[in-house]
């Protein structure tokens, strides 16, 4: 699985230095919810200067192209595919222009109406350059702020797209951020040196000596400018639906998220592992670099010699791809090698965050039994993943999710391995310290915050639409 994305935006004071270095260093902090291009923009006073390109943020910027970008304002992209495809065009940020001005925007998430707005937009007249909704919420806003004041713009926005939203834009002088009613994607607000700034994970504003603030909090449209924040809250909501798997596995563990080191997360839901899926073994090991964490938990509260038996190569490039589809197993194992030794005779415990179609986890699995395991046991971070994410995950159909279609004792049969167990939904939901009613966790009961057509929605007749103040 993989995030839509990580969004920054910094502002500076007008005695602060070049934003975009700034940028640059909290966009590598936040590589890991996007690999696929990277972007910048700033506004020098004057324009809005962009530099995108496809690629990890090390391969899109270089000093020379960083120096270009002068300004004090700006914002900063990397994204990962789940609408429109994976070219230049839809990186971001985008910047769309009109007779006022322009806009630059960067958007983590995803919409289910943009079809159905980019239709109603086409017929009135406006042409689009991308396949991304990101510029279907350009287009919208451009319109409302021809008709209204900042806020009121940003309100009829929010009362037109539905789905998961963080936005950040460029508005001549100011950064503007947004987070969607129900706060699905994380937000947060940070104090950095001669500024402020806006970013999906704190660990964007630690790699800036900053300090954290907060959330921003779902339904609250937060300015920037000149170094200082100004809020307003413009949709009230009774319950949140913060996305599960930033718990699970996408957020970084240094990251703080609602109040919650997500750190502590894993190792709570680890712990929840052990109580309710115990094994009689000698060695708990992770699946690296996700179940890290995990395994640490399930260590503790079990009390089983924790020992790291399977080492990942972390310089296997994104677009590494075998000649041959024959060779999928020597894929598996240039990402990942057993540490022989280690394995040999043993009972292993190996935990990881999350089983998908179950093609890559049974491969381990016969990985390390190959290794001189005598038993292996998988204990698994998540419950049974059973549908599909409309809301910024890139996840699989029902038809190739392995959980959709089998049984627990299914899957441990295709797994080949000794036990499997999941983490409850109750454990989980413990484990994190939030209630259920504000977590999203339609990809694990097929039940959504939101209207999707042909799904089935948790949410009050009321439309979200009603709730923006």
């Amino acid at each position: 699985m993989h995030d839509a994305c990580g969004v920054v935006g910094i502002s500076l004071r007008e005695n602060g230095n070049n934003v975009a270095k700034s940028i640059y260093y909290a966009l590598y902090a936040l590589q890991h919810r996007g690999q696929e291009a990277a972007g910048i923009s700033v506004y020098d006073g004057k324009t809005i200067r962009t530099h995108r390109g496809m690629g990890l943020v090390s391969e899109v910027f270089n000093d020379a192209q960083i120096a270009l970008l002068r300004g004090v304002v700006g914002i900063g992209h990397v994204r990962y595919p789940t609408t429109g495809r994976s070219c230049i065009e839809n990186s971001q940020p985008l910047l769309v222009k009109y007779k006022d001005g322009a806009v630059a925007v960067a958007h983590n998430g995803n919409l289910v109406n943009s079809n159905q707005l980019r239709e109603q937009l086409e017929q009135s007249g406006d042409i689009f350059h991308t396949t991304s909704d990101t510029e279907v919420i350009a287009h919208i806003l451009v319109r409302e702020l021809l008709r209204h004041d900042l806020p009121d713009a940003v309100r009829a926005l929010m009362r037109k797209i539905v789905g998961s939203y963080s936005l950040v834009f460029i508005l001549g002088d100011i950064v503007l951020a947004v987070r969607d009613p129900l706060g699905i994607k994380p937000l947060c607000i940070g104090e950095v040196e001669s500024g402020m700034m806006v970013a999906s994970e704190s660990v964007a504003i630690d790699t800036l000596n900053g300090r954290l603030l907060r959330d921003v909090r779902p339904g609250e449209m937060v300015i920037i400018r000149n170094g200082e924040l100004f809020s307003h809250q413009l949709s009230r909501l009774p319950c949140a639906a913060h996305c599960v798997f930033e718990y699970i596995y996408f957020a970084r563990p240094d990251s703080i998220m609602d109040g919650r080191l997500i750190y502590d997360v894993r190792v709570n839901i680890g712990a929840k592992l052990a109580d309710e899926h115990p094994a009689n073994a000698d060695t708990v090991t992770p699946i690296p670099d996700s179940g890290i964490t995990l395994a640490v938990g399930y260590h503790q509260r079990s009390g089983i010699n924790y020992r790291e038996c399977l080492m990942k190569n972390r310089y296997i490039g994104r677009t590494f791809i075998m000649p041959d589809q024959n060779m999928r197993e020597t894929a598996v194992r240039l990402k990942m090698n057993t540490i022989r030794p280690n394995i040999q005779g043993q009972r292993l415990i190996l935990v990881d965050d999350s089983i998908v179609r179950g093609t890559t986890s049974r491969r381990i699995v016969n990985m390390v039994k190959n290794a001189g395991a005598k038993e292996v046991h998988v204990r698994i971070g998540s419950p049974p993943i059973m549908a599909p994410c409309y809301l910024g995950i890139d996840m699989p159909s029902r038809e190739e999710l392995i959980a959709a279609y089998k049984t627990i004792s299914g899957v441990q049969t295709v797994l080949e391995a000794d036990s499997l167990g999941y983490v409850s939904h109750k454990g989980l939901v413990e484990a994190i310290g939030i209630p259920e009613r504000n977590l999203c966790m339609g990809c694990l009961t097929g039940i959504y915050p939101l209207d999707i057509p042909g799904e089935k929605c948790a949410a009050a007749q009321m439309t979200l639409a009603e709730y923006v103040c």
